[in-house]
């Protein structure tokens, strides 16, 4: 009889290094800064309907994405986890005041976010030259808005040694790709 192990989970420096070895072109970087908040409201306002108040409390897919990310997050590392379940937490919040309008409203903001937020991703894929991250690993949908902050963190001279370790592993970030370059 065979024991089945769960595989180890991937450290941050490893699933931030993965996730950055697709975005190393700064105008995708850029485009994720704008399109990725976009898209985690969007899906959170989509998720937030329907919603079952539980002893006052308000429980909706959205709660349960929400709770379960942070769980994503804490198992690689607390201060990141901490910063995510405080931006996560605000996303719920908006995604809640964009449940509470009118179905009209609601599906009409919710799906225009989604879609406005996809373009910007798209865009910088583009100039990238490669597919979303993704495409091969479906977790990139969760290290997508914590290569966000992490990105943000590096540029405030934040975890240098992280910021390091992932350059050493994904390349330095670069003007425009090779593929850009060319066709100038």
């Amino acid at each position: 009889m065979s024991v089945k192990r769960e595989a180890p989970m991937k450290t941050i420096s490893q699933q931030l290094t993965q996730y950055a070895s697709y975005h190393r072109d700064r105008r995708n970087i850029a485009t994720h800064f704008v399109g990725i908040p976009l898209i985690v409201v969007a899906v959170a306002a989509l998720l937030s309907r329907p919603a079952l108040v539980v002893a006052g409390v308000t429980l909706s897919p959205a709660v349960l994405a929400i709770v379960g990310s942070v769980i994503f997050y804490l198992r690689m590392e607390l201060r990141f986890a901490l910063v995510m379940a405080a931006l996560m937490g605000l996303a719920g919040f908006a995604a809640a005041h964009m449940a509470a309008m009118s179905t009209g409203a609601w599906l009409t903001s919710s799906i225009t976010m989604f879609v406005v937020g996809w373009a910007f991703q798209f865009v910088g894929h583009f100039f990238e030259g490669k597919k979303p991250a993704f495409v091969d690993d479906i977790a990139g949908f969760l290290v997508g808005p914590l290569f966000v902050v992490a990105e943000l963190g590096f540029a405030l001279g934040l975890r240098k040694e992280l910021h390091d370790e992932i350059v050493r592993g994904a390349g330095p970030t670069r003007a425009r790709t090779e593929r850009t370059a060319a066709a100038a």
